[in-house]
């Protein structure tokens, strides 16, 4: 503060010091150029490593759950190779919306209480069709006539790559 005082009533400028910072490296009046930047390089995505024969960690818990809320006509579809959404579809019925509900809520409460989360539940307030998204299992708990109009058993449970060859094999063979 005393040095600006002092600096005031020379009347000489004040002299600024200089850092690495401050000084510029290319000629005074002469356009710099930014120089380009990189862009940050991009993470590699971790792969899941997962044993194909390998079963989720939800699947006997949604299992232990619909059993124990008396679900009717479970059914469990391997679905790794034909969809990427989830590696297994479990396909329950229930005798009525309310019994809906409860085999959805029962599930959700189990996964939970066995350390995972669910992504997401839909269906509940319609009270036809529920689905309990979990991770790498997909529940969908139905009444028997919605279950019997969509046909979720049809559309996913298609014949493996490897069963299709040996039904080949058998049709041409005399």
């Amino acid at each position: 503060m005393l040095s600006r005082m002092n600096e005031r009533r020379s009347g000489r400028k004040p002299v600024r010091k200089t850092t690495a910072k401050s000084v510029r490296k290319s000629a005074p009046g002469a356009a710099t150029a930014a120089k380009p930047r990189k862009p940050p390089a991009a993470k590699p995505v971790q792969a899941r490593h997962r044993r194909p024969s390998a079963v989720p960690p939800a699947l006997p818990v949604v299992q232990a759950a619909l059993a124990d809320m008396k679900a009717v006509d479970v059914r469990v579809l391997d679905v790794r190779g034909v969809s990427d959404v989830a590696d297994f579809m479990v396909i329950a019925s229930g005798m009525s919306d309310r019994h809906l509900r409860s085999i959805a809520d029962r599930v959700v409460q189990m996964v939970k209480a066995a350390g995972q989360r669910p992504l997401g539940v839909e269906g509940e307030r319609q009270g036809e069709w529920v689905l309990v998204d979990l991770p790498d299992v997909m529940v969908h708990v139905m009444l028997p006539r919605t279950r019997e109009f969509y046909q979720l058993e049809r559309l996913w449970d298609v014949p493996r790559p490897a069963a299709r060859g040996r039904a080949l094999e058998r049709v041409a063979r005399p």
